[in-house]
């Protein structure tokens, strides 16, 4: 048996080749060092998150989760949405007038994926008792107002290819939310309440898994270059994740100051509900 391998070095993918070996052994092999490439893609895409982690360092801890403030993070996811579609609509639109024709239909496919998971937020928030609509046009978090305007930057370059690294970023931290802390958040709510609609879909329970590993598939057909690019906005996303706003986090007195006038009667709640 012939054990003499090289590597055969493509534009984007690096193969080692037996020569003379059987055709199925072959495949066989590219198979096999496929899945080891994309296993070191994501170690490496991985890595720029764990940095932004131990960049900001903030001693800074959110305040504890309480009902109240779940319908203020509810607002967060909101906002956070609503731009998703569009914003990878105008990135697919980008890749294509580049020729860069896998990134285009990837990017077109987020899009559709994306489409009305602000809904979802607002059926939430509707669900915690208040006017969804009212409660999203009074509470806008600083941070996720930071982050859209990133995702906006990045797509408005004329190869936005670090938004690949963005929802890198985004959908990765969402796999490490699961089934116990959902039911965490649930049991904090009113009895009865389904208000974890947004959160389940961003879980490792919804397609966030699934949404991972088509990105890192994407990023194996890039060339080192444009990994780099896609690693550093890992790493700018996750820093916007990681870092606590500027100013103090908004108490639960001041929720209930804003809140209180926009919570609805559970007739007109359950009317909404049904319409």
């Amino acid at each position: 048996m012939n054990t003499d391998f090289s590597v055969v070095d493509t534009a984007n993918n690096a193969w080692m080749h037996q020569p003379n070996s059987v055709q199925n052994n072959d495949l066989f092999s590219q198979k096999a060092i496929y899945a080891t490439s994309l296993i070191k893609i994501q170690k490496f895409l991985d890595r720029a998150i764990v940095y932004a982690w131990y960049t900001v360092k903030s001693e800074r801890r959110p305040p504890t989760l309480t009902p109240i403030r779940w319908v203020w993070r509810l607002a967060g996811a909101y906002h956070s949405s609503r731009y998703t579609s569009p914003l990878m609509e105008k990135a697919s639109h980008r890749f294509a007038a580049l020729g860069h024709w896998n990134l285009a239909q990837w990017a077109a496919q987020k899009a559709r994926e994306e489409t009305d998971h602000d809904l979802l937020a607002l059926l939430d928030i509707q669900s915690m008792g208040y006017d969804a609509e009212a409660v999203v046009q009074a509470l806008a978090p600083s941070t996720i107002e930071d982050y859209v305007n990133y995702f906006t930057k990045i797509v408005e370059m004329t190869n936005p290819i670090d938004c690949i690294g963005l929802c890198y970023a985004s959908e990765r931290l969402g796999t490490f939310v699961g089934e116990e802390y959902i039911r965490k958040v649930e049991a904090l709510l009113p009895p009865g309440t389904k208000a974890t609609r947004w959160l389940r879909v961003h879980s490792n329970i919804g397609s966030e898994v699934k949404h991972v590993q088509d990105i890192v598939e994407i990023v194996a057909q890039l060339t080192p270059q444009e990994c780099n690019l896609v690693a550093r906005a890992c790493y700018e996303t996750a820093l916007l994740r990681f870092m606590p706003p500027k100013e103090e986090y908004i108490s639960d007195d001041e929720l209930q100051d804003i809140l209180k006038p926009l919570k609805v009667s559970t007739c007109l709640q359950a009317k909404s509900a049904f319409s």
